[in-house]
């Protein structure tokens, strides 16, 4: 009797459902099967094509016409308290220092240490603490309603990127550039610089979207130099032309993996980040050396003074990216979790933003961006209007403020209010998904549709919930 069959410790390949599919019936199983995943495929109003497997960037027609072709994020971590920037309290001043607030006698009330006035034809109300900001009053939309779930900086902070704190969701720069694709192949389509580490990559992930639509982390600026801000960027060794020799080895490697092994998410997001790392080589160095920029342009930006010059830079870098077709730019600034020494503190920190800011909504504006960037400025959540330590404020999920600017919101406008003594939102409340909803209508997306199939149901980034805030929408 012969001995069965074996090959030196070789083992044969196990029969997937894949390769079930693709063998029997001459592969007609896996024709039907690519017929309906095409079908399955897609952002719900446009579905995808099977090509969009071999180009998952390339520029996708919004559900209708939008408002803005991109986003600029400006992230406030920590907290900012509306109370002392955007959203005045009479009364509050007048109660300054009594007991009890709106928590109960333990607690102060806390009138702002800074002074309000009226700016722009608009009049819009602005704090002391953002005296170049405020000449922009008429480019902006204050929203005074925001509210959303958890008084926790992880959570809060979490939901505010993802739209869920409770399970690892897709950031919102990866909806956006999942749903339109990227300007310009040659970046990424969603950039985040100086992102906190302590809540992680998930705040800039893609979780169950295809890796490609991650946003690209871009640490420190400070020093100018494009090797640290973006690692690994140039090749030492090699000449262009033989990293693409090298590129199409690895290439072909990964791909004769990928279907050994029938389909591999993480290899498939590898294949496509080393492809867009070797296009990104003509133009990333550039685009960070701001080595070209005039003088006066990097003084307007706070570029070089000590209190300005990581903001400023990050400002101007949006500037750029802008112009150079990047889709979605998160900016990050922490520290605003001021539960004591408040006025010392936000100073501080109100001044480190207030002039990089202004310098870039002016030359979005003169260099006529500002109608098509929505540039979106605010916090995980705000602040109370008492605390126990009598020199600070407490965390507020209920009730606080986001502004807006360009992009199809109304200028000089304010939306929405808060009590008066500004403990929650009471007049049009707007939660995290309603922000949301609106951020993608001024993109042309539906945010019922821009959906995408993952463990058996149709996920979206509002979840189920939202509404687009049509009152803040330019007529």
């Amino acid at each position: 009797m012969n001995a069965p069959f074996e090959c030196h410790g070789i083992q044969p390949r196990p029969l997937t459902r894949r390769r079930l599919l693709q063998t029997a019936a001459a592969g007609f199983g896996w024709m039907a099967f690519g017929g309906l995943a095409a079908a399955a495929s897609g952002t719900g109003g446009s579905r995808a094509s099977m090509a969009d497997a071999g180009a998952p960037l390339r520029r996708r027609a919004p559900h209708f016409a939008p408002r803005a072709r991109r986003v600029i994020f400006l992230c406030m971590q920590g907290g900012p308290s509306q109370l002392d920037l955007f959203d005045p309290k009479p009364r509050l001043q007048r109660e300054h220092g009594q007991a009890g607030g709106a928590r109960g006698s333990g607690n102060k009330l806390v009138g702002s240490p800074f002074a309000f006035r009226q700016h722009g034809a608009s009049g819009l109300w602005i704090s002391e603490l953002m005296p170049r900001l405020s000449a922009h009053a008429d480019h902006l939309c204050m929203v005074r309603s925001m509210h959303t779930d958890i008084p926790n900086h992880p959570q809060a902070f979490i939901q505010l990127h993802t739209g869920s704190a409770r399970f690892v969701r897709p950031s919102m720069g990866a909806w956006v550039l999942y749903g339109l694709g990227t300007e310009n192949e040659n970046l990424p389509g969603f950039v985040t610089l100086s992102p906190p580490r302590q809540f992680g990559a998930q705040n800039h992930g893609s979780a169950f979207l295809p890796a490609v639509y991650q946003g690209t982390r871009i640490g420190s600026t400070r020093d100018g130099n494009v090797a640290t801000a973006l690692g690994n960027v140039r090749n030492p060794v090699l000449n262009p032309r033989q990293q693409a020799r090298q590129l199409d080895m690895v290439q072909q490697m990964n791909r004769e993996f990928l279907h050994a092994t029938d389909g591999h998410p993480e290899v498939e997001g590898v294949i496509q980040s080393f492809e867009l790392a070797f296009r990104m080589q003509a133009e990333a160095p550039e685009l960070l050396d701001l080595s070209g920029e005039s003088a006066d342009t990097l003084a307007r930006y706070g570029v070089g003074a000590a209190d300005t010059d990581n903001f400023g830079r990050q400002c101007l870098l949006a500037r750029r990216m802008a112009e150079a077709g990047v889709r979605f730019v998160e900016l990050n600034h922490g520290g605003w979790d001021q539960h004591q020494n408040l006025e010392s503190s936000l100073r501080r920190n109100a001044h480190a933003i207030d002039q990089p800011i202004a310098a870039l909504l002016s030359d979005l504006a003169s260099r006529g961006m500002l109608d098509e960037t929505l540039v979106v400025w605010g916090g995980e959540f705000g602040r109370t209007p008492d605390s126990r330590r009598g020199d600070g404020r407490d965390h507020n999920a209920k009730g606080f403020t986001f502004w807006m600017a360009g992009g199809g919101v109304s200028a000089g406008f304010a939306y929405g209010a808060t009590d008066d003594l500004g403990m929650q939102a009471v007049e049009n409340p707007v939660h995290v998904h309603d922000l949301h909803a609106t951020m993608l209508h001024c993109l042309g997306l539906d945010h019922e549709r821009l959906t995408y199939r993952y463990g058996g149901r149709d996920h979206r980034l509002t979840d189920v919930k939202g509404s687009v805030v049509r009152g803040i929408l330019k007529a």
